[in-house]
């Protein structure tokens, strides 16, 4: 086997969550560039269909879901359909969340919850649920998107629930990866900087002096950017690792 043929998902059967739009579309795309059939889920069936014939378009295997991560019935359900439909799950993407800007203080109840539901929950559902099926075959990759802001106190923008959300994704990676490595199961997170997206337009001035310039590369990052990490994750080329964060942030959090 070669280095390059390390990489290659040929074969293999990927799940996404998010897959919409945004950092899990690019993480859908990727995927499927290496070779693998891809489920690619979102909330409401619609941009669901919408990513997956997209994808097919590209030549790729894509399956669409919908899903909603908080509810573990409906995570039950999209492990079966993906199964029936693609086969049994190799890799695992938790890529699904939300991010609601406050100030302690005036961060309701609700909000809290919410953000803690999908960002957390919704991670904890999917890799028990994926996770249980990986064990008994005795392989398979789970790789969830974490942040930088598990890391570090983003300013100006004040998101406690968003911090805790990530920090605690970074921690059940590294809980789940310890727990499932003698079974074959390895689990590791990309924790990304600032990136481009329809939900966080980090290209407009008014977030230059405080997401921008702090990183020592001086630029925020592509969804596109973060895809060969995700395969590298996904795939035998990352074979001897587990439990890791990789992050991806433009040296932002160097300093």
């Amino acid at each position: 086997m070669t280095v390059l043929d390390a990489f290659s998902l040929a074969g293999k059967v990927a799940v996404v969550t998010g897959a919409s739009r945004g950092i899990g579309r690019a993480l859908a795309q990727a995927l499927g560039e290496a070779g693998a059939a891809v489920a690619v889920t979102a909330r409401t069936a619609e941009p669901a269909q919408r990513a997956a014939d997209e994808l097919r378009a590209a030549g790729i295997n894509a399956l669409p879901v919908s899903l909603d991560v908080t509810d573990p019935a409906q995570v039950d359900r999209m492990v079966e359909r993906v199964s029936d439909g693609l086969g049994p799950i190799d890799v695992l993407v938790n890529n699904a969340g939300i991010s609601i800007g406050r100030a302690a203080l005036d961060t309701p109840e609700q909000v809290w919850r919410e953000v803690l539901a999908t960002n957390l929950d919704g991670v904890w559902y999917c890799c028990k649920a994926v996770g249980a099926q990986m064990v008994a075959r005795g392989s398979g990759s789970i790789v969830n998107v974490g942040s930088m802001s598990g890391m570090i106190v983003n300013r100006p923008r004040w998101q406690p629930p968003y911090l805790a959300s990530k920090a605690a994704v970074h921690q059940l990676t590294k809980a789940l990866a310890a727990e499932w490595a003698p079974h074959g199961v390895r689990v590791n997170a990309v924790a990304p900087g600032y990136i481009l997206t329809e939900a966080s337009p980090v290209d407009q001035p008014e977030y230059r002096e405080w997401c921008v310039e702090p990183a020592a590369m001086k630029r925020y990052g592509l969804p596109e950017e973060l895809g060969p990490a995700v395969v590298f994750l996904a795939s035998r080329a990352s074979s001897f690792m587990t439990g890791s964060v990789v992050v991806i942030d433009g040296g932002y959090t160097l300093f």
